[in-house]
């Protein structure tokens, strides 16, 4: 096999496995996932690492797309959650310095508290309000210590045609209840995985093409989230009634209720909003909108590629 360009943490994940189809345009690709590695035990990620730099293959870049994701089991797990979300990106952080190689890690709008009446920008402060955001902060803040060349791309409300997410269980719910009551006052973009794994492609190919030049001084943290807004009631409406007729889903009552209707162990941003000016600014990467990133989902799905 030719030199690794990418090593993919993270393979079995809704985002892992869109990255490891779109980043391979970019050169061979390796990735790796438990249990080879266990990202509460940074020597297993060490050496996971270290095992493709002797076999003298690379890489180029490192991309994380592992994470610890249960954003209400982390109040019951703060240390694991830490581990996963808080150290383990350091230590990928440390090897890839050591490596020569560019780190590409992904946060979370969970690092802001959600009271910003406008879009959030790269430069506000975070004050997480959860354990999740909290370690994803963490995170963020090791990567940027270390001093290796990085990307860390803040995204928001991501779902896709595989894994576990909002669209895969409203689809499934929509087949089992007569009524589905949905949070109205959070406000966000919802993001596929797809949208997120092409970005990144199309941000890397820059980087790494020919007479890309590498970064030139865009380490640093883009956000990377679709265009336009929704709240949780209208993305689920908009799915249900996109997908009734194309895929079988049911069409159940919608009720919109707040968030004080439905209490959680993590308390949740209310403004998730993303600002991608700083990304279509430093690489001129646009997202989609939010609805038109929706239909392309609804289209896998229709197409049989993955199963509800």
């Amino acid at each position: 096999m030719s030199n690794i360009k990418v090593l993919v943490f993270g393979r079995t994940g809704q985002l892992g496995w869109e990255l490891r189809h779109k980043l391979a345009c970019l050169g061979p690709i390796a990735t790796v996932g438990s249990p080879e590695v266990d990202f509460a035990k940074p020597d297993t990620i060490r050496d996971a690492v270290r095992a493709v730099i002797s076999a003298g293959k690379g890489p180029a870049v490192i991309v994380n797309a592992a994470a610890y994701t249960a954003v209400d089991k982390a109040e019951s797990e703060p240390e694991l959650a830490m581990a996963i979300n808080g150290i383990a990106p350091g230590v990928l952080a440390e090897e890839a310095k050591r490596a020569g190689a560019l780190l590409v890690h992904y946060s979370t709008d969970y690092v802001y508290d959600g009271t910003k009446q406008s879009a959030w920008v790269e430069t506000d402060a975070p004050n997480p309000l959860n354990v999740y955001g909290r370690t994803k902060l963490a995170g963020d803040e090791a990567i940027a210590a270390v001093g290796c060349d990085h990307l860390i791309f803040r995204t928001s409300w991501v779902y896709g045609a595989r894994g576990n997410n909002f669209l895969l269980t409203m689809l499934r719910l929509s087949k089992e209840r007569a009524e589905l009551r949905v949070v109205d006052d959070q406000t966000g973009a919802p993001t596929s995985s797809e949208c997120i794994a092409q970005a990144t492609a199309d941000v890397l190919a820059q980087v790494l093409g020919p007479g890309g030049g590498g970064l030139q001084g865009r380490s640093g943290i883009y956000n990377l989230a679709c265009s336009g807004a929704t709240t949780w009631f209208g993305f689920a409406k908009a799915l249900l009634e996109k997908s009734a007729a194309a895929l079988g889903a049911g069409t159940p009552k919608m009720i919109p209720i707040p968030t004080s209707e439905f209490p959680r162990p993590a308390t949740r941003p209310m403004s998730s909003r993303l600002s991608g000016a700083r990304l279509e600014e430093a690489f001129g990467v646009r997202m989609p909108h939010w609805e038109d990133a929706l239909a392309l989902v609804l289209e896998t799905l229709k197409d049989g590629v993955a199963r509800i």
